[in-house]
């Protein structure tokens, strides 16, 4: 009742408002709920290491003084194909589409561990920027703790850029040493170029015109911090939207503004991506009220984290099939939340895998759904999970 009000009402307005709408896409499981959870502070988007966790656009708000930012946590860009294999509503294909048309800034997430798809990036994300070159957009790649080889994002970093940063052309004086066997101590020798001087504040990449430093940067202490780059001055190019054609060819995106490196699990230098966000903000009302978290309802939240929790213990496409059916929602006599949720599934085989053995599958999905309920909520919980096959 309180959420509804909280969004149903006139927002709160300090004396000089901004805001800033995010919209982050990328490949499915490329961290982009994961890093809406980092920015916003508390878990209230679903996570799990399954694609299409996330089956609709949400909004989560963070509200910092007199700044409001608006993230839009996405579904991950798929094909056609794919959301038929998987099961998923025509919505997860328009969805990423309809939040860039109302983002001021988006962030295209990358899955630096995953070796099969990190030197391109995917023909949906392609498309997206394409369509919408005006908005300006940040290259953002995740999980760098997982790279024992870090010259590697220096490669990645010319490549998803096509050697362009910010309308102007990027050359990399790399210093690493390619030697395979090359440890993150022999790296950090070669870090020697200083930030420059107008950079923007929590940039991990110069603007304007700054003089070239000799060098390229990557500090190692984090293992994900600071890339820096020489760049050679040239007028900016302007944009032009791609064609069929040259989408096929293409691995990379020449509009982006800035690359920041982070591991958002771990929540690694998500502080300095923040706060570039917060300087991007303009002068604008807020369109939240400053003690709304996110846009979505309670039972929505409960309907997402238990599903998270589905997507983790069954195998393969098992979870994708489970249809949920909230039977009672209600507050106990002590302020407790009661809530008693069914899942329906298709056949025998998944109700068997759903309950495990002694019931031990779905006891183990209710208490850690609870328990991450109760986090969100700030409340007791009591969750009754029940299982029964699709009549």
């Amino acid at each position: 009742e309180e959420q509804e009000r909280l969004l149903q009402g006139r927002p709160d307005q300090p004396q000089n408002p901004r805001v800033l709408r995010i919209a982050i896409i990328g490949a499915p499981n490329a961290g982009k709920s994961t890093l809406s959870n980092q920015l916003l502070g508390r878990k209230v988007f679903p996570v799990s290491k399954k694609v299409h966790t996330t089956r609709c656009k949400a909004q989560g708000v963070a509200t910092y003084k007199d700044t409001q930012l608006i993230i839009l946590d996405t579904p991950g860009l798929t094909s056609p194909f794919k959301a038929k294999r998987h099961r998923l509503d025509e919505a997860m294909l328009m969805d990423p589409w309809d939040s860039m048309k109302h983002a001021d800034l988006v962030l295209v997430l990358v899955d630096v561990s995953d070796h099969w798809t990190r030197n391109s990036l995917s023909r949906e994300v392609l498309q997206c920027l394409s369509q919408f070159p005006q908005i300006p957009s940040v290259l953002v790649l995740n999980k760098v703790d997982l790279l024992k080889k870090k010259f590697i994002l220096l490669e990645l970093v010319t490549e998803l850029t096509e050697g362009i940063l910010n309308g102007k052309k990027l050359q990399v004086r790399s210093v690493f040493n390619h030697n395979p066997s090359s440890s993150a101590k022999s790296l950090q020798e070669f870090s020697q170029a200083s930030p420059p001087e107008n950079r923007a504040p929590g940039s991990c990449c110069p603007q304007g015109t700054a003089p070239a430093p000799e060098g390229s940067h990557l500090d190692i202490n984090s293992g994900v911090r600071a890339f820096e780059s020489g760049v050679v001055t040239e007028e900016p190019q302007e944009l032009q939207c791609c064609g069929p054609r040259d989408m096929k060819n293409r691995k990379g995106w020449p509009g982006f503004q800035e690359i920041f490196m982070l591991a958002a699990l771990h929540g690694e230098e998500v502080d300095t991506l923040k706060q570039y966000l917060l300087t991007q903000a303009k002068p604008g009302p807020w369109e939240f009220h400053s003690g709304v978290l996110t846009s979505q309802s309670p039972q929505e939240i409960c309907n997402n984290i238990i599903r998270e929790k589905i997507l983790e213990y069954l195998p393969l496409e098992v979870p994708y099939g489970v249809t949920q059916v909230t039977e009672m929602w209600e507050e106990g006599p002590c302020g407790e939340l009661l809530i008693v949720q069914n899942l329906v599934v298709p056949r025998k085989s998944h109700m068997t895998m759903l309950i495990g053995r002694g019931g031990s599958v779905i006891s183990r999905i209710a208490q850690e759904a609870g328990q991450d309920l109760m986090n969100v909520f700030l409340c007791e919980v009591r969750l009754k999970l029940k299982v029964e096959m699709k009549s």
